[in-house]
């Protein structure tokens, strides 16, 4: 197909192109995107697909986003903290289940200092010296972000949500800034972490403008990770009654994110899974490479609702790691123990 072999070759896109990929009903052309960017992942990764233990620690956030369900004027709303040692705990599980990332993630807690933020990943690091540490916990100060890697931390997950100013500021509060959240993400870049930049799919009020920008700002940034997964939303947010992203145009942004970017790491999300039985499957057969069961404890994971009907809230994390294998395998990949860092 000569329009995805253009996309692969230059590594760029038009908006026009967008449009055509992200609207044709041309089965011949979409086979043709997802097995293209299948082989692409392949050919950087192999058919190995690299799990990530995600520690969801502190549902607490100061933000008041309007899509998610752990914002603060969400009153019903469950809250709870981990301690150092449970987060400690979850590690070891993970770790004898052939983890080899963590990824600590929370709302933006501000009972988490930063000594405390420095003193659970330096107890991480010295503990488990083999395996990497990803942060998901927010905009902090250049200052924060560099403490937090002299301590140890490998990477750092902030989605960006949406690269179109307006659109953003129709998704959260004034005192938020799209420039904020950028300049964030270039600071982290700048500091050595291995960064994940990421959007919604399906986004109340998201164009084809907003999603192209989504895309050039990738390109700008020439993230490590990138992290796509369907709007979802929670019944206690301004956006209740949004209808969801699909699965579909999900499956294509992936698949063009990795002509796009090749050696990207690319999550096939829980989101993903959450809005069909065999999205996390679909995700890596489009050209995703990531997994992230989770090892929160069994009775806090039902607490970590950025949306709603979220997969997995009561299985212990032995199950969700051999449950994850098992899907893996059963289209051909493999789960490695391994690290999983960007190549």
């Amino acid at each position: 197909m000569q329009l995805i072999d253009e996309i692969k070759t230059k590594q760029n896109i038009t908006e026009d192109q967008l449009v055509h990929l992200l609207t044709t009903e041309d089965e011949t052309l979409l086979t043709s995107l997802k097995t293209t960017a299948r082989a692409v992942a392949d050919s950087v990764y192999g058919n190995q697909i690299f799990i990530r233990g995600l520690i969801e620690f502190t549902n607490y956030c100061k933000n008041d986003c309007y899509y998610c369900g752990i914002r603060r004027s969400n009153m019903q709303a469950d809250r709870y903290r981990l301690t150092e040692d449970q987060i400690l705990s979850c590690c070891q599980n993970g770790y004898d289940l052939g983890f080899r990332t963590f990824v600590l993630q929370g709302g933006e807690d501000p009972w988490y200092t930063d000594d405390k933020i420095c003193a659970i990943v330096s107890r991480i690091r010295s503990s488990y010296p083999d395996c990497a540490i990803t942060l998901s916990i927010g905009e902090k100060s250049e200052e924060s972000y560099r403490r937090f890697f002299t301590a140890g931390a490998d990477r750092y997950l902030l989605r960006h949500e949406t690269a179109d100013d307006e659109h953003y500021r129709k998704l959260h509060p004034a005192e938020m800034s799209l420039s904020h959240r950028k300049n964030c993400l270039r600071t982290l870049k700048r500091i050595g972490y291995q960064t994940g930049c990421g959007f919604m799919v399906g986004s109340p009020f998201q164009t084809m403008d907003s999603l192209y920008e989504d895309l050039m700002f990738i390109l700008e940034l020439q993230p490590e990770m990138v992290g796509i997964g369907p709007f979802i939303p929670h019944k206690d947010t301004p956006f209740a009654d949004r209808p969801a992203g699909t699965l579909d145009r999900t499956l294509r942004l992936l698949s063009i994110i990795r002509l796009l970017h090749p050696h990207v790491l690319l999550p096939a999300t829980t989101a993903l899974g959450t809005i069909h039985p065999l999205g996390r499957e679909m995700g890596i057969q489009a050209g995703a490479n990531v997994v992230m069961p989770n090892l929160s404890p069994v009775d806090v994971r039902g607490k970590y609702l950025l949306y709603d009907n979220k997969i997995c809230t009561g299985d212990e994390a032995a199950e969700c790691r051999y449950c994850m294998q098992r899907r893996m395998e059963g289209i051909g990949y493999e789960v490695v123990t391994d690290r999983g860092d960007f190549r």
